[in-house]
């Protein structure tokens, strides 16, 4: 029997909620409770916390988890703290959509392991099998390159139901947006979320979402928010909304918080369909939450391109929902997502022309860039340009402060994205 390792995470960027939840899930059962859990917010903290622990005889691992965006990024911090410890008790384990979805690419850029899938349950095998002297590579979820350097994977890791594990780490007083839904029945071609969990719902009950938020309130915290692909989709198995249970969702975290807590709901980290936006929902939004403004996803004024996409709504759906919005005293924030791969020149005027009516009728625009995400149909489809006439709408809307977003920044990204793909796609 071996003791068990110690966990350095990488606290960084997008990799921060996943870690919350991973280390929490070691907590969470019996056969890990009590890993000694560190969180390192810079390649030099990792370094820092793992010298520490090997110099007193512990193993580590060291846990990654980054979006498409942050790639690159951490691959270099991964090299920093390489070069600095080299892997002498020490093992790498990189986790999340982009680890799944590019596993053999994030083993080549020198991870040791890929969490493939859902990460609660195979951290917890991950840490048992190296606690009583067994080999994680043959674990399911568990993606490795063999002593020749040939890719091996035993599928995704297995799924459970959300309650089955923390939401976060109240134990390190980790606090962050609660997923309150996995997976997403609509599988717009551009999003990871359908691909990497699903094209079906799972919710985390109302019970155990009380649960998280006593936790909080017992911690001091001062607001809650919520992770969910379509927020008015909660308690629902299909596209029909539910608004009973999304109402005893929120009724029962303002119970728990308390009056001085804010409860934001459809709103970052998260996002509301258009045409689940009604005066009723909005109703129970007012009544519950704190958030004045909504964010609706519009994504284009094409409705050519709304179909092609399997959005399943059309721009109608978007103007009503921003005309619902402003009725009921909730300002509007629309994502628009720009450069759409095969998007013309009339779609552009037709996004145009839609963003321009509804900033007439009150609406913010949350502007995004279309990037081709890994795991997703559109993976390898190039972005379409942004022309003269939609740069030149967007610049006038940000200087009046009726359009914020990095778009731009997405636009290189997402060029990176494509160049790094063709560098390293496997010569035929």
């Amino acid at each position: 029997m071996h003791s068990l390792p110690a966990f350095v995470v990488h606290h960084a960027r997008t990799g921060v909620a996943a870690l919350n939840v991973v280390s929490a899930a070691l907590d969470a059962d019996p056969r890990t409770e009590g890993v000694d859990v560190r969180f390192a917010r810079t390649p030099d903290e990792v370094i820092s916390e793992v010298r520490a622990l090997r110099d007193n005889g512990v193993r580590v691992v060291v846990g990654w988890s980054f979006y498409s965006t942050d790639f690159a990024l951490a691959a270099r911090d991964l090299a920093r703290v390489d070069a600095a410890l080299g892997r002498d008790g020490v093992l790498h384990i990189a986790g999340g959509v982009h680890a799944t979805a590019e596993a053999h690419d994030t083993l080549r850029a020198g991870f040791d392991l890929v969490c493939v899938g859902e990460g609660e349950a195979t951290i917890v095998e991950v840490f048992h099998r190296l606690a009583t002297g067994g080999d994680p590579r043959a674990l399911p979820g568990i993606a490795h390159l063999d002593d020749d350097g040939h890719f091996v994977t035993h599928g995704p890791g297995p799924r459970h139901p959300l309650d089955a594990f923390p939401g976060f780490n109240a134990k390190h007083f980790r606090w962050n947006p609660l997923e309150v839904t996995r997976g997403c029945v609509y599988a717009c071609t551009f999003c990871q979320t359908p691909f990497a969990f699903k094209a079906r719902f799972r919710h985390r009950s109302v019970e155990n979402v009380r649960a998280h938020a006593e936790a909080m309130a017992r911690g001091e915290a001062s607001y809650m928010r919520f992770v969910t692909p379509t927020a008015l989709s909660y308690g629902s198995d299909d596209t029909e909304p539910n608004l009973a249970a999304v109402e005893a969702l929120l009724a029962a975290v303002r119970e728990a918080l308390g009056p001085h807590a804010k409860v934001y709901f459809g709103t970052f980290p998260s996002e509301c369909r258009p045409e689940h936006v009604t005066p009723a929902a909005l109703a129970i939004l007012k009544r519950w939450c704190d958030n004045d403004s909504l964010i609706i996803g519009g994504q284009t004024g094409s409705d050519r391109l709304l179909e092609a996409t399997r959005r399943g709504h059309t721009v109608g759906d978007v103007i009503r929902a921003v005309e619902h919005c402003v009725a009921a005293g909730v300002r509007p924030d629309v994502d628009l997502l720009y450069g759409l791969p095969g998007e013309t020149e009339d779609d552009q005027r037709a996004t145009v022309k839609l963003a321009e009516l509804l900033v007439a009728k009150g609406a913010r625009l949350h502007s995004h860039a279309f990037m081709p995400l890994p795991g997703t149909p559109l993976r390898d489809k190039e972005p379409a340009p942004v022309g003269p006439d939609l740069d030149a709408m967007l610049r006038r809307m940000e200087a009046q402060g009726r359009s914020y977003g990095p778009w731009r920044g997405h636009m290189v990204r997402a060029t990176e994205l494509v160049q790094r793909r063709r560098a390293t796609r496997p010569a035929r």
